[in-house]
Formats: C-alpha cells, sequence, structure tokens
C-alpha cells in the first residue's frame, strides 16, 4: 500500500523557516489534490494547505502570507515554505493525498517553533 512520507521537520526559532517535504514511497499514477495538516492537542485536525493539480492553492486565514505550499505533478510531491514561524504553529504536521477513491496520508513530521 503506498504511504506519504515527510520529511524537513524540526526545531527553529520563532521568526524562522523551515521547509517540509512529502513523497510517495511508492508508484502513483496521479493525486488530484494534495495537502499539509496539523492537528494542535485538544483540537480538530486542520487543513493548513492544499493544492491541486492545476495549480489551484487553498490556505488557512492562520498562515496566509506566510507559508508557501507547491507542488510537482510528474513526481506527486508536495512542499511547503513555512516563513515567520510563530511558536503557535508548533506540532505535527501531516502530508495528504486525495482525489476520487483513494485518500493517502504521511506519518506525520514534528514542527517545533521556540520563542
Amino acid at each position: 500500500q503506498v504511504q506519504l512520507v515527510e520529511s524537513g521537520g524540526g526545531l527553529v526559532q520563532a521568526g524562522g523557516s523551515l521547509r517540509l517535504s512529502c513523497a510517495p514511497s511508492g508508484s502513483i499514477s496521479s493525486i488530484d489534490v494534495m495537502g499539509w495538516y496539523r492537528q494542535v492537542r485538544g483540537k480538530q485536525r486542520e487543513s493548513v494547505a492544499t493544492v491541486t493539480n492545476r495549480g489551484s492553492t487553498n490556505y488557512a486565514d492562520s498562515v496566509k502570507g506566510r507559508f508557501t505550499i507547491s507542488r510537482d505533478n510528474a513526481k506527486n510531491t508536495v512542499s511547503l515554505q513555512m516563513n515567520s514561524l510563530k511558536p503557535e504553529d508548533t506540532t505535527v504536521y501531516y502530508c495528504r493525498g486525495f482525489g476520487g477513491g483513494y485518500d493517502y496520508w504521511g506519518k506525520g513530521t514534528q514542527v517545533t517553533v521556540s520563542s
């Protein structure tokens, strides 16, 4: 079964930057929508940013102007450039790829922003 594998998490000071990347563990023909999600303790998992295979993007209000999502359709990879990070961005970030009849998730990568 194909999974998505995240990389790029880590520890950074407030105001700093990190870049998350996600790639499939096996061969996938195509993925309609790819995105990044996060779940802060005590809250539901939320969509941080998504991008369709046509390049249409959507961002959570809390990250607009700070985060940028991009993807490579040929490789089915997706990245998230995170700038001006805040302590409240600290949590595990999950990669997701979904469409008609499929829904792939990664195991997550930890992002920690110190104040």
